[in-house]
């Protein structure tokens, strides 16, 4: 998929190095096993492995995010398929590193993936997000996603919102 300024793609195993360093600059308030871990996990060669099974599923599954010109990775966007969702209804997904940040770059790539979704007939779609991420609820009210008011409530890291577009 293009845009103006992005091209989004298949991720590659040799660019694990950059979705780790997504893992480092996540915000404290996001849940430890979604951070680095003590041990250092994720390691590279634990994302490596993970993009190197992604190949095998359908779908455009998680795109790399490369600003066109530059060839630079500033991170990813896609879907994914929950286990415990509708098979027909993916969830929106993306992540950039924080160079990147306030640029729209997530907004544009969030919007090519969701133009892709519509037009391969997923009537719906999911995307989950942190009440204190004011950021990245902007950009999911831009691509005409609406929040639910489904909470998962968690005292320590914030609230999780569930938000849907028709």
């Amino acid at each position: 998929m293009e845009t103006d300024r992005l091209i989004l793609r298949y991720r590659r195993v040799g660019e694990a190095a950059i979705y780790r360093q997504l893992w480092t600059e996540r915000d404290p308030r996001v849940p430890p096993q979604r951070r680095i871990d003590p041990e250092g996990r994720p390691t590279v060669a634990d994302i490596a492995a993970e993009v190197r099974a992604e190949r095998a599923n359908s779908g455009p599954g998680i795109l790399a995010v490369e600003r066109k010109g530059t060839a630079d990775v500033i991170g990813y966007c896609g879907l994914i398929f929950p286990g415990n969702a509708p098979p027909d209804e993916p969830e929106l997904v993306y992540e950039l590193l924080r160079a990147a940040h306030g640029r729209g770059y997530a907004t544009e790539a969030s919007r090519a993936v969701v133009t892709w979704a519509s037009e391969a007939g997923y009537r719906r779609l999911w995307a989950t997000v942190w009440d204190w991420n004011v950021a990245s609820r902007r950009v999911l009210e831009k691509l005409g996603f609406r929040e639910t008011g489904r909470v998962e409530p968690d005292s320590v890291n914030g609230h999780s919102l569930l938000a849907v577009r028709e």
